[in-house]
């Protein structure tokens, strides 16, 4: 006779697995199970909202999975731990500067980071490109251009390269004690096993749907990427939706008025939960600062928010480890407020 008992401990075990593999999902879903009892309306403007903005970004991130499937499929990405190497101010400025003119979005540039630091790029270096690419790519310079003025879009251009620099060197001091080692979080990857390939790149082999396993490494990496992200970003843009729809524009007028020092303070806290989205966020900063707000404090909410949006925050927190994620929202904060001051600055000269 089978005893069926000793099965339950496994069924049991292969449950909780189930349960912590979904539990974005399920975060999800329970969200809106709750606003569709509570707030009906509200749960399929979330949903609405969710999917437009997931659609919207798409072009990014499929491009962005693409080449980071196609970087391990074919081994190029020996070519770019190759580039990472040499002196580390270096390797900080062109991080920064990658960054500051990429036109990938906080989300979309993701899989890269991944890849990167799965690569054995050092965190510091990677660090400058991740805090630089949200806040500024091309479209986004010509459309603050067109809203706020040129003098406005460059210096939020100098403000991401200056605040990938800025952090990238926080990031090397502290990474010379040991103390940022394998910045990943289990299961995304290890951002020390990819040494090897620093130490002894192999030759690239460009057409890899030539060779069985490799097609096999890049449908699997395109495919895990692709739902790492989907189910972030899914509950990522649900908290958005709903931050949009409770957090009245009224509010955040209100707190960012003014000027002198403590607007510029208080731009850098509010733009942290209040950041609507890169473009979404010009037209308010715009009509603040013609109702009197001091163009440092729009500088520093557009910077803080742009790299501490909802998004972004959960697909840093979905990825790195809690004390990267803390650095890196320490970096964020302290980067907006110093810029914010010396637009201020040189506003007043």
């Amino acid at each position: 006779m089978v005893d069926i008992s000793r099965n339950l401990p496994s069924r049991g075990e292969a449950l909780r697995k189930f349960l912590s593999d979904q539990r974005v999902w399920l975060t999800s879903a329970l969200i809106l199970a709750a606003l569709a009892i509570f707030d009906t309306p509200q749960a399929v403007e979330s949903t609405d909202f969710a999917v437009a903005a997931i659609l919207h970004v798409a072009p990014y991130l499929l491009f962005s999975i693409g080449v980071a499937a196609w970087a391990g499929a074919t081994g190029a990405d020996n070519l770019v731990a190759k580039a990472f190497t040499g002196a580390p101010a270096v390797m900080i400025v062109l991080g920064a500067i990658a960054g500051g003119f990429s036109p990938f979005c906080s989300c979309g540039v993701i899989p890269l980071i991944a890849a990167l630091l799965a690569m054995g790029v050092p965190l510091s270096a990677v660090m400058a490109f991740w805090l630089a690419s949200p806040i500024m790519d091309p479209s986004m310079f010509f459309l603050t251009t067109g809203v706020l003025g040129a003098e406005f879009a460059i210096a939020k251009t100098l403000a991401a390269v200056g605040l990938g620099i800025f952090g990238g060197s926080v990031v090397h001091i502290l990474s010379r004690g040991g103390a940022l080692s394998e910045p990943l979080r289990d299961g995304v990857g290890n951002g020390g096993c990819g040494g090897s390939k620093m130490r002894a790149p192999k030759p690239v082999v460009w057409k890899f749907w030539t060779e069985g396993e490799r097609r096999s490494k890049f449908v699997k990496t395109a495919w895990t990427t692709t739902l790492f992200l989907a189910k972030w970003l899914f509950l990522a843009f649900i908290l958005e939706s709903l931050m949009l729809a409770w957090i009245p524009a009224e509010t955040v007028t209100k707190a960012l008025g003014g000027t002198g020092l403590m607007p510029i303070i208080t731009a850098t806290l509010v733009g942290v939960p209040a950041y609507l989205n890169g473009y979404a966020a010009l037209p308010l900063v715009g009509g603040l600062i013609e109702q009197g707000m001091a163009p440092g404090a729009g500088l520093a909410f557009l910077v803080a928010g742009g790299v501490t949006s909802v998004p972004a925050a959960m697909a840093v927190w979905a990825l790195a480890k809690p004390k990267v994620f803390a650095l890196y929202l320490a970096l964020s904060l302290s980067g907006a407020f110093a810029v914010g001051v010396l637009f201020q600055l040189w506003q007043a000269i």
